[in-house]
């Protein structure tokens, strides 16, 4: 039997990203935390904030695709240095594939965003060590300008 997610079932996840405290909502389409494949789909809002980090498991690799909307994907050094950013919409890159071990953070730029992720699992909530130490904590006073400056800040920049 195949597995379908109707366009409304989508809609109300963006619905739901938009009254989340956290400015984002996600449907996973795997069974279980543990299975081999972690696939989901994430809407977000355009003030949520998601903290840099990275994946150091092995094989922790990301896969992410836009499917509507518009986001800026920053991949960061050790030291909060901007590598690089990627802007992810229907007109430029739809999808990214992140290695391992690379700190990264996605900015929402358009209400209604919302994309696919596919990583190899199983799930393992994402511990202090991989959590971006040059970045604010989510919910801290902080959190606000640290996204504003995600939101404009260029290649070699680093954060204040």
């Amino acid at each position: 039997m195949i597995k379908r997610y109707h366009a409304s079932e989508l809609q109300d996840l963006i619905l739901n990203a938009g009254l989340s405290e956290r400015g984002r909502a996600n449907l996973n389409t795997h069974e279980t935390l543990d299975a081999d494949v972690q696939r989901l789909f994430i809407a977000t809002s355009r003030d949520t904030y998601i903290r840099p980090h990275r994946h150091s498991e092995a094989h922790k690799w990301e896969f992410f695709l836009l499917i509507e909307g518009r986001m800026d994907l920053l991949l960061f050094g050790d030291d909060g240095e901007i590598l690089e950013r990627c802007r992810l919409s229907p007109t430029d890159s739809r999808a990214v594939e992140i290695p391992t071990g690379q700190w990264h953070s996605y900015v929402c730029c358009q209400p209604g965003t919302f994309a696919l992720e596919v990583k190899q699992g199983a799930y393992i909530p994402t511990t202090d060590a991989d959590l971006a130490p040059w970045s604010p904590a989510e919910n801290s006073p902080a959190c606000e300008a640290f996204l504003q400056w995600m939101r404009t800040a260029a290649v070699g920049s680093k954060p204040a």
